[in-house]
């Protein structure tokens, strides 16, 4: 009897089929992708696994959507150049990674709190409710994390910061790359959970208009995070995984 997948496993599949065929020049610069009927008959996966994973490629710079026509491959003069390619990365990378994250995404939310809009705090709301959402369907929300942060980095007003989140790209969020093979689904839905409570102290502090709260919330969800992979790290030079 086959195990049936999860979706957020699908979806990473989904991306990097399509990741690959653009990258490999199969897929050209300015190629509209199939659409979502034909890519679901192709590859035996939901319209939802689709939507997610052509949401990923998005948040990388790989595509770009036009209202009503649909998405389109990116020109890659024009995208971001990354630390890395998406792609299963060594712990040590990532915790590097997350280190130049908690400087940089601390401050931005401290700037947030202090300079957002209200139509920016207003989209930083809805962007964590886009996770509330994506937990609640059984996927991992990785292209809703990413755009959260993204989204808090825009409401700085220093084009700086969105640009280095653009930089590094989607696949940076750490449970992307890392499969923890230890965790039962329900200790991955615990994690998720936790870490949607550690946002929501992020948009509250940054509504409420406190600089000083809302970079410690930031810091305090990015260093739990480099917490849980320091640990991982150690756990495999101990031979453990």
């Amino acid at each position: 009897m086959a195990v049936k997948q999860p979706r957020n496993n699908l979806a990473e599949q989904v991306m990097a089929r399509l990741s690959a065929d653009i990258r490999g020049g199969r897929l050209a610069p300015g190629t509209r992708l199939p659409t979502e009927q034909a890519l679901t008959a192709e590859l035996g996966v939901s319209r939802t696994v689709v939507r997610e994973a052509v949401a990923a490629l998005r948040a990388d710079g790989l595509v770009v959507t036009r209202r009503g026509s649909g998405a389109y491959v990116a020109d890659p003069a024009a995208g971001p150049f990354r630390i890395a390619p998406p792609r299963p990365a060594a712990l040590s990378d990532i915790l590097n990674v997350m280190e130049l994250r908690l400087a940089v995404e601390a401050q931005a939310a401290g700037l947030a709190a202090e300079r957002a809009s209200r139509k920016q705090v207003v989209s930083i709301r809805a962007a964590w409710r886009a996770i509330d959402d994506a937990l609640q369907r059984g996927e991992g929300a990785v292209a809703q994390d990413f755009a959260f942060h993204r989204t808090i980095a825009e409401a700085t007003g220093n084009d700086q910061f969105p640009r280095f989140l653009a930089y590094l790209g989607s696949h940076v969020i750490p449970r992307q790359s890392v499969r923890l093979d230890m965790d039962t689904p329900a200790e991955r839905r615990l994690y998720l959970e936790r870490i949607q409570a550690e946002h929501t102290r992020i948009v509250t502090a940054i509504a409420d208009r406190e600089p000083g709260e809302a970079r410690r919330a930031m810091r305090d969800h990015l260093t739990r995070s480099l917490d849980r992979y320091r640990t991982l790290a150690g756990g495999n030079r101990n031979g453990r995984r």
